[in-house]
C-alpha cells in the first residue's frame, strides 16, 4: 500500500456546485504532504471545504493555516484577536460592533490583494440551532451567465470599499470611524482569473462592491443587481451548520458567503475564530491587475507596509 493510499481522504460533496466535507484527517496532528495536496485539490474543486469534530486550539489553527499560505493580521479594522494571537479574529454573535457579515460578501475586497482564503473554526460556544453560514460559488455564477453577458462582464471593472453597495455605515460606531480615518478602496476586474485552474469568477459582492467603473450610476446599479442576483442563486450555494469543532475553509477568490441574520432571535452565543491567508492581486481576463485607490495591501502579519 502506498503512502497516498494510506492517507487518502474521504471527500463528500454537499451540493452540485459548492462545498464538500472532508473526513479521515486529524487536524490536531501534523499533516502529511499528501493530505495537504488533497485538501488543496478539494478546495479548488469545491471552493469551500468543511471539517467536523476537529477540536483544535489557536496554535493548531495557525499551524493548519500555514500549510496553505501566510496568515494576515486578524482584520484591517475590527480585529478583536485572542490575547497573543494577532492573526486570529474572534467573531461573536454578541459583538458590540454590530457587524457580523449578514450581507453577502467576499472577505476584505476593499484591499488591492483580498485574502486568498479564510479558515473559520467553531469553539465550544455554538447554538444548538441557527447561526448557519451560506456559501456561493462565483465560478458557477460566471459560467451560467449567457455568452453575451459573460463577454460584457469580462470587460468591466468595479470599485470595492468597506460599506459596499449601499455605503450604509452608522457613522457613530467605532468601526465606521476607523474606516473613515483610513479608507481602503480598490478597483478590481468584475471577472478575475483563478491562476491554478484558469477558471473565471464573477468577482463582485454586495458587501464591498460600490459601483461599476466607466458607466453611469443607473447602468452601474442595473449591472450590479444583475450580477448580485446571479451569484446568490440558491443552486450555487451550500449551507453549513456549525457544531463544536467545526471548521470551514473557503477559497476567497471564488466564493462569497453570508452570515446569519437570526442572532437577534437566539439566546445562545456563537463564537468563531478566523484566520485569513495573504492573497495576490487579482488579474482580469485581459491580463490587467487590480489597483489600489486608497490604502495599502493586506499583507502577511508582520510584513512591513501591510494594511493593519
Amino acid at each position: 500500500m502506498t503512502t497516498l493510499e494510506r492517507t487518502r481522504l474521504d471527500i463528500r460533496p454537499l451540493s452540485v456546485f459548492t462545498g464538500a466535507e472532508i473526513h479521515g484527517v486529524d487536524l490536531t496532528q501534523a499533516l502529511t504532504a499528501s493530505e495537504v495536496d488533497q485538501i488543496k485539490a478539494a478546495l479548488l474543486r469545491w471552493k469551500v471545504v468543511f471539517f467536523r469534530d476537529q477540536h483544535i486550539d489557536h496554535v493548531q489553527h495557525l499551524a493548519f493555516a500555514q500549510h496553505f499560505g501566510r496568515p494576515t493580521s486578524a482584520h484591517p479594522y475590527d480585529a478583536n484577536p485572542p490575547e497573543g494571537y494577532p492573526q486570529i479574529r474572534t467573531i461573536s454573535s454578541k459583538s458590540t460592533t454590530g457587524r457580523r457579515g449578514e450581507r453577502w460578501h467576499t472577505d476584505v475586497t476593499g484591499v488591492v490583494n483580498p485574502p486568498a482564503g479564510s479558515i473559520l473554526r467553531a469553539g465550544r460556544q455554538v447554538p444548538a440551532y441557527g447561526g448557519d453560514t451560506v456559501f456561493t460559488n462565483l465560478v458557477a455564477a460566471y459560467e451560467h451567465l449567457s455568452p453575451a453577458v459573460r463577454a460584457l462582464a469580462d470587460m468591466l471593472w468595479a470599485r470595492h470599499q468597506f460599506g459596499g453597495y449601499n455605503g450604509d455605515f452608522d457613522n457613530q460606531t467605532v468601526y465606521a470611524q476607523r474606516v473613515q480615518a483610513s479608507p481602503l478602496v480598490s478597483e478590481h476586474p468584475v471577472v478575475r482569473v483563478i491562476p491554478e485552474t484558469g477558471e473565471r469568477a464573477l468577482f463582485v459582492n454586495p458587501g464591498f462592491t460600490r459601483r461599476i467603473k466607466d458607466v453611469n450610476e443607473e447602468e452601474s446599479r442595473h449591472l450590479l443587481n444583475l450580477f448580485f442576483e446571479e451569484i446568490t442563486r440558491p443552486e450555487y450555494t451550500a449551507r453549513f451548520r456549525w457544531q463544536p469543532g467545526s471548521i470551514a475553509f473557503w477559497d476567497n477568490r471564488a466564493t462569497a458567503h453570508q452570515g446569519p441574520g437570526d442572532f437577534a432571535y437566539l439566546d445562545d452565543e456563537r463564537v468563531l475564530y478566523r484566520i485569513t491567508l495573504e492573497g495576490d492581486v487579482p488579474v482580469g481576463v485581459d491580463g490587467r491587475h487590480s489597483n489600489a485607490v486608497l490604502g495599502k495591501p493586506f499583507g502577511a502579519f508582520g510584513v512591513a507596509g501591510a494594511a493593519a
